[in-house]
Formats: C-alpha cells, structure tokens, sequence
C-alpha cells in the first residue's frame, strides 16, 4: 500500500496536478459562456475529466519527450523519468489511459466535441515536440491553452 500511495503522489508530482486543478476554471468559463449561465452538473462532471485527461496525457508524454534532456539537466534531472522513480513503461500506460480517459469524456459531452478530440490531442502532444524545431513553440502552446475553453464552449 505504501509503494502505491508512493506512485501515486509522484505520478502527480508529474503531471502537477495542480496546474491542472488552476487550468480548469478557464475551461469553465467557456461553458458558462456557452450556456449564457452555469452549465449542467453533467457537463461539468465531463469537461473537468476530459480537462484532466488531456492535461495528464500531456504532461506525461512531455516527461518522456523530454526525459534525456531533463537527466542532463541539473535543475530537471531530479523528476520522475530521469531519476529512476517511475519507469518509461508506466509513465506510457498512464499516458495511454489519460488518453482514453479524455476521449471517454469527449464522447459522453457530444458528437462534435468526440470529432474534434484527436485535433486537440495531437496539438497537445506536438507542443512537447516542437522545443526540439522551432522558435514558435510559444505559438502552439498558446493554441493548446485555447483548446480548453473552446472544447468546454463547443461541450
């Protein structure tokens, strides 16, 4: 029990959650928007899981993108990947089902957010690529952060 609780906490070390936690009221605020008032205790119930699923999938694979950059990196070598505390395999399962969490998700709000789902998850996944090539990465990271409340706007 002791090693699950253990994982647990540094899996969300990894992903900080608690980023998660402070991104959602900007998805929130596209659904009051959308709903001209305060959307259905369903909707929220689904856009927080699809919020955090796709934010912990991103994480996730960030952490493995980036894991030899970070194991060089005195300020970064310290992290899950690279310090031995998770292993690559585990950190890609949970990739994996944060994915599938956040499709789940996207399916139960509507058909049109299901449609767009694979668009926004490849955005956030080609962000923690595109340090490697350009300079504008900047750009497709502001573009991942307006997925969210669009995506709640559109659930």
């Amino acid at each position: 029990m002791a090693t699950l609780l253990r994982n647990v906490r540094i899996t969300l070390e990894m992903i900080k959650i608690e980023h998660t936690l402070f991104a959602l009221p900007f998805a929130f605020l596209g659904a009051v928007l959308a709903a001209n008032g305060l959307p259905t205790a369903r909707q929220v119930l689904w856009i927080s899981l699809a919020m955090v699923g796709a934010r912990s999938t991103a994480m996730a694979f960030n952490r493995i993108a980036d894991r030899e950059y970070d194991g060089r990196n005195p300020r970064t070598n310290m992290r899950a990947l690279p310090a031995g505390l998770l292993p690559a395999s585990f950190v890609w399962v949970f990739t994996i089902i944060s994915a599938a969490i956040f499709f789940l998700a996207a399916a139960a709000l509507n058909r049109l957010t299901l449609t767009l789902a694979p668009v926004a998850l490849a955005s956030i996944l080609l962000y923690s690529l595109t340090k490697r090539w350009t300079l504008l990465s900047h750009l497709v990271l502001g573009w991942c952060l307006s997925i969210a409340p669009t995506g709640a706007w559109i659930a």
